[in-house]
């Protein structure tokens, strides 16, 4: 399950299921009713439920006219497919599903359970969620259930079950996307309870739980199990941790709860996700991932234009958490309804996001929605036509990328970002920062994007993985603010130092235990004797301080570590400048040598110009090499790599066009021919291929 696809659907599916089902001969029979898919799929939100069916086929033609390949339906329609408690009913559905089909369209298929019908809430309220403050949500929106309910995880099963036995081996249902968004805990007593079962099973007594939170500590001490709170904010830090912990192995058993009984009566070739948030964190991805058979998240710029950076490091994010190409299973058509300011994205900009989501690893790309809703909370939402069912500008827009999808889709399969270098990221240590940030500025997220932007400028790839992730691939390890550090995860970073590898440890890495306490080694705790240096204090900054050394000089707005060499052959790589007394001349990054590898730590939050030298002398001294060579500032170079070769997808996102020069002749797969260089537009883009000498 952790390779990397190697082709666009036939051998994904065989990855894919994690447990087979029994498929009759008479089901084989029918799997063949429905050709492959393109390799790279454009997609749409569709509702059929919400018009009239006289209305279905002149809304697929118009799919058809774009080149959209997939419909993702069927994940709010409870009420539609159950109107009454066992009353079923998924006619309306097949039909949806087969008018589809009719014009070379596939279909996921996503459970309804994000959005419960008012006959079940009305009947057993117990479902309903209660939120942080007591308050027991109503029905009229969505979310609203209850997940840690026995109830309402019956009555999803159910339903998930019925679909299954429906569809399950519908030759053109691609997949199943499980639920929508999770996003909503539960505060419920049932909720709590299980929380309380939750530690018990983790710690075994209360002595161990009571020991390891230090909850002598304000006299915090458990005698009783169910006397341990919920804490979410402001709590002793291994309640906080736990709680966090709770909620994602909850969030996996409300989801498997559902993939059991689809896997159950489904065909293996269909597939099993659930669409996340990118930088979202009410629950630990890595941990909900775990039993999906592919990633996919819900990509929105919403006020602004896209940061390439930022919106990168996302879709890189979602690639780590199968460690493969993943899907963007909602996008915004141009605006969204949410934000401060729903300006449009600029003409030329979506179709410049949709290759950006290629370039990353998306094997799909999928609008929501395709047509105004006539009522309901999201009106005002950007979609492919208006209400009146006619397109909007944006429409030829879709339609040119659904062209050069088809086009490169046959260059591009099979093919998937390859890295020299990672950062290391963890939502442990995400909360950890954020629950205690001591600088109220210090955004975790903002500092992975601070070492991300600068190193993907040079290096033109990056994974993102957990720090438990196999490592030797990569010439370069970084791990910013990696608070949280297990010992299973400091064996792995030892492990790879001492392989060869070079590992950089950015500011507040290795703070805490995995229970989210002080390591009794100062930082970096374990790493520290491998460091020959450590940080013997930290200071959250009011004033700016002044660093200067190898990276050229800079300040710090946020935050500084004064670090110490305690061995002879560490190097000093910078040092703070006069600032408040205890920083003056004291060491702000060092590194060392161990072996053929090498470990470094940058206890100081750089700017961006000397984080940009930081990053280049990383990677010179890693012998990381530009994917692609030398671009303009503000072209992005996005490169796959197959069994065939390598295709790079350049996108120009500077405010000027630029020219870009090629190593050598490459194959312009959109426009055709040879070429050593190109000319980009503003949001200009490209597609050229190499292929893999014999």
């Amino acid at each position: 399950m952790k390779r990397n696809r190697r082709d666009a659907w036939p051998r994904i599916v065989i990855a894919l299921a994690v447990t087979a089902c029994v498929v009759s001969p008479a089901v084989l029979q029918s799997q063949s009713a429905a050709p492959a898919p393109p390799p790279i799929l454009l997609g749409t939100a569709w509702y059929p439920e919400q018009w009239p069916e006289s209305r279905w086929d002149q809304d697929l033609a118009l799919m058809q006219q774009a080149e959209i390949h997939m419909v993702r339906v069927g994940e709010f329609a409870w009420s539609r497919m159950e109107p009454s408690e066992g009353q079923y009913d998924l006619d309306w559905l097949d039909r949806a599903i087969t008018a589809a089909a009719k014009h070379g369209i596939y279909t996921v298929l996503g459970t309804p359970t994000a959005a419960p019908p008012a006959w079940l809430t009305e009947k057993y309220p117990e479902t309903l969620r209660i939120d942080e403050n007591g308050h027991r949500a109503e029905h009229g929106n969505r979310q609203q259930f209850n997940f840690a309910n026995a109830k309402y995880r019956e009555l999803a099963r159910k339903i998930a079950e019925q679909m299954a036995k429906r569809f399950g081996h519908n030759s053109y249902v691609l997949g199943w996307q499980i639920d929508n968004e999770y996003a909503e805990e539960s505060y419920n007593p049932d909720a709590k309870a299980q929380f309380q079962q939750w530690l018990q099973a983790r710690y075994g007594t209360l002595d161990n739980l009571n020991a390891r939170w230090t909850t002598a500590y304000w006299s915090q001490t458990y005698s009783a199990w169910d006397q341990i709170p919920i804490e979410t904010r402001y709590g002793n830090p291994g309640l906080l941790l736990s709680w966090k912990r709770f909620v994602s192995d909850t969030w996996r058993s409300y989801q498997k709860n559902q993939t059991e009984v689809i896997r159950a009566n489904c065909d293996p070739r269909q597939f099993l996700t659930t669409n996340m948030m990118g930088w979202f964190d009410g629950f630990d991805h890595y941990t909900v991932s775990q039993d999906l058979d592919l990633a996919a998240w819900d990509d929105y710029v919403g006020e602004g234009h896209l940061d390439p950076a930022k919106n990168g490091a996302a879709h890189d994010l979602t690639r780590g958490f199968k460690r493969k190409n993943f899907w963007v299973m909602e996008t915004q058509p141009g605006f969204v309804n949410w934000a401060p300011v729903n300006n449009s994205l600029d003409k030329g900009e979506v179709r410049a996001m949709a290759w950006h989501d290629v370039g990353h690893g998306a094997d799909t790309v999928s609008y929501w929605q395709w047509r105004s809703a006539l009522n309901g909370q999201e009106e005002y939402h950007g979609t492919l036509l208006g209400a009146d069912g006619t397109p909007v500008p944006l429409y030829s827009e879709i339609q040119r990328i659904g062209s050069e999808f088809a086009k490169a889709g046959p260059v591009l399969a099979g093919t998937s970002p390859k890295s020299e270098v990672a950062i290391l990221h963890s939502y442990d240590s995400r909360w950890a920062i954020n629950w205690q940030r001591h600088n109220h500025d210090y955004d975790p997220i903002a500092e992975i994007v601070s070492y991300y932007k600068p190193l993907r400028a040079i290096s033109q790839s990056i994974d993102i993985v957990p720090p438990t992730a196999p490592l030797a691939q990569y010439k370069l390890v970084v791990a910013p603010g990696l608070n949280v550090v297990s010992d299973e995860a400091a064996k792995n970073l030892i492990d790879y130092v001492r392989q060869g590898g070079h590992l950089v440890l950015g500011q507040r890495s290795v703070m805490k235990n995995d229970d989210n306490g002080l390591q009794p080694a100062r930082q970096p705790g374990p790493l520290a004797v491998l460091l020959g240096g450590r940080v013997e204090q930290y200071y959250a900054l009011v004033d700016p301080v002044p660093v200067e050394g190898q990276w050229g000089s800079g300040t710090s707005q946020l935050w500084a570590e004064l670090l110490s060499a305690q061995q002879n052959d560490v190097e000093v790589l910078e040092r703070y400048g006069k600032s408040n007394g205890w920083l003056d001349g004291q060491p702000a990054a060092i590194t060392r040598k161990v072996g053929k590898g090498r470990i470094t730590y940058i206890g100081v939050w750089l700017d961006e110009p000397t984080m940009a030298a930081a990053a280049k002398w990383m990677t010179e001294v890693s012998g990381v090499k530009p994917a692609l060579g030398a671009v303009p500032d503000g072209v992005e170079v996005y490169p796959r790599y197959g069994e065939h070769g390598a295709v790079y997808i350049l996108v120009n996102f500077s405010k000027s066009t630029q020219t870009v020069s090629l190593p050598g002749p490459m194959k312009d797969v959109l426009e055709g021919g040879s070429k050593q260089s190109i000319v980009l537009p503003v949001y200009g883009l490209a597609v050229l291929s190499v292929e893999r000498q014999p």
